[in-house]
């Protein structure tokens, strides 16, 4: 149809299908854009062909077919079929007044159509005659600059919560009788002292820990009038002070810090939640209705039976006094996390075994790290990693496999699966597990698919404030003509975006910053033969 226009000239007064071919090259054709350009893997135009009065012979059908030439083949559309007035068919009339007609071209983008040119190919048919008109150059092509997208997708390890130094105490303490502060010398020598100050020896002898405080917490078990036990547990505390002083001795260690808390209630559900108590959970809901000591304490015997078993099980076990040392530990260094990898993997918990992953360059090796901390840890983090190692290796059936087991409404999982969609082709899931997930991650992968979807607008708005690499939103302003923000976005020096500032300065006729561009950024082989076909850089001797 325009392309048969294309192909034919605007002959006055012609009457025949001999005049049509002789006089094809008056006819006006115009092609939008003029140079054809790839978007979203297709190549599309619009031909507007402007026949003259006289030209299209009205007994005369005309055929019309869109031809893409490229290096290794040509790809044909179906012809545009026109006719003239007198004609009784079905297709496309044209006056012989002269008329203009506006076709769309399509074509399927392939490996080649890089160094093209859109040609229209024309027959005129009538009076059992069958004429070929001169073939008519429409346009060249194509333009795959949006093929530059970085497109293999942002996939991110989760982290580890790994600390150089971590705390932890250790404890011991002493019971009282039933309102009482006098300190027994049975629990001075009992088990938990005697325990306590075995751990504080072991700590000072240990060159990975240090005590940074140390303190005495006492109480009163919560029964009774509130007033009374306060100041019970007020000279449990004190007692308590003495008997530090004399267990001590000889162990050097710190004066502690001495607080008196009063009643346990801490203590006390603590207790009862790991206890066998039948009428537990009516006790803890008593806890959690009520906040006044007094009302707790008046529901809780108002259960007789329950408050039996607990003046027997729970409440001598609060009416004591807490001996701590605080201990700040210094964990494995990468150094020994390294050697514990070979020499004793089982001592490192869930942290240190997604820290290791991190100190080691062997894909195997992390593997073994992951796979251990999901067996031994059950850990989603570990899993989830495996997913990640296994798109880093390029293996998408084994990051599929991996990424199933971990949590399907994580983030980042959504954003993994994501990019498997992605580097499987399938834009359309690859675009709902990026929008889903939200993560700065998938925000980039977004951008990459709507620049792949040929959104190059909505991926401006998406990739402006994302983080990461600058490659993306520099090409996004580029498709969108926006060149002083393009160039404003590129801030690496990577071979790519050295590209990437050719194409800004060749889009400004910038020849020399042209040159420059290139001479860096085909370093790069695969740059460097792309150039040799790429029609933004037509315009220059290169």
């Amino acid at each position: 149809m325009i392309a048969a226009a294309a192909v034919l000239v605007a002959a006055v007064a012609c009457s025949s299908a001999e005049k049509m071919v002789k006089m094809a090259e008056n006819v006006q054709v115009v092609c939008n854009p003029e140079v054809l350009e790839a978007v979203a893997g297709n190549v599309d135009a619009t031909v507007s062909v402007t026949y003259p009065d006289g030209y299209f012979n009205p007994k005369a059908i005309l055929e019309v077919t869109p031809v893409l030439v490229y290096q290794g083949g040509e790809a044909k559309m179906a012809p545009f079929i026109y006719q003239g007035e007198k004609v009784k068919d079905n297709y496309k009339v044209v006056s012989s007044a002269g008329q203009t007609v506006t076709e769309k071209i399509h074509f399927p983008f392939v490996e080649g159509m890089e160094k093209s040119y859109l040609e229209l190919r024309g027959v005129v048919k009538a009076k059992n005659k069958e004429l070929a008109l001169p073939v008519r150059k429409v346009a060249d092509g194509v333009n795959t600059t949006y093929m530059l997208v970085k497109d293999n997708g942002i996939v991110s390890y989760k982290a580890d919560n790994y600390q150089d130094t971590y705390a932890g105490k250790a404890e011991g303490q002493i019971l009282y009788k039933v309102n009482s502060s006098e300190v027994r010398n049975s629990e001075l020598k009992g088990k938990s002292i005697k325990e306590f100050l075995e751990a504080v020896d072991a700590l000072k002898a240990n060159d990975k820990a240090k005590i940074t405080g140390t303190e005495i917490v006492a109480y009163a078990s919560p029964e009774g009038a509130v007033d009374l036990n306060n100041k019970l547990s007020g000279k449990r505390s004190e007692t308590a002070s003495k008997a530090w002083q004399k267990v001590t001795k000889g162990h050097e260690v710190a004066d502690p810090a001495v607080k008196s808390v009063g009643e346990d209630w801490e203590g006390f559900q603590k207790l009862v939640s790991e206890s066998n108590i039948e009428d537990k959970d009516l006790i803890l809901r008593v806890l959690s209705m009520y906040s006044d000591p007094a009302v707790r304490e008046s529901e809780i015997r108002n259960m007789s039976e329950v408050y039996t078993t607990l003046k027997g099980e729970v409440l001598p076990e609060l009416r004591r006094a807490r001996f701590i040392a605080n201990v700040e530990y210094e964990n494995y260094t990468p150094e020994e996390l390294l050697k514990l990898i070979d020499q004793n993997i089982n001592v490192l918990d869930e942290e240190a075994l997604l820290r290791a992953a991190t100190l080691v360059k062997e894909p195997a090796t992390k593997e073994t790290l992951y796979e251990k901390a999901v067996t031994k840890f059950n850990s989603a983090r570990a899993q989830y990693n495996l997913g990640a190692l296994a798109l880093a290796q390029g293996k998408l059936d084994k990051a599929a496999a991996a990424l199933a087991k971990a949590d399907p409404k994580d983030a980042d999982v959504q954003n993994a699966l994501g990019v498997v969609a992605l580097r499987n082709g399938d834009l359309a899931a690859a675009e709902r597990y990026f929008s889903s997930s939200k993560t700065e991650d998938a925000v980039a992968n977004l951008g990459a698919v709507q620049i792949l979807n040929g959104q190059y607008n909505e991926a401006v708005k998406t990739l402006q404030n994302a983080k990461g690499c600058c490659h993306n939103i520099a090409l996004a302003y580029i498709l969108t003509d926006q060149l002083d923000k393009a160039e404003e976005a590129i801030h690496c020096n990577s071979l790519d975006c050295q590209y990437l500032k050719a194409i800004i300065a060749a889009r400004r006729g910038n020849e020399d910053g042209v040159k420059a561009n290139l001479a860096k950024a085909t370093e790069n082989k695969a740059l460097k033969d792309r150039l040799a076909n790429d029609i933004e850089f037509s315009a220059f001797n290169l």
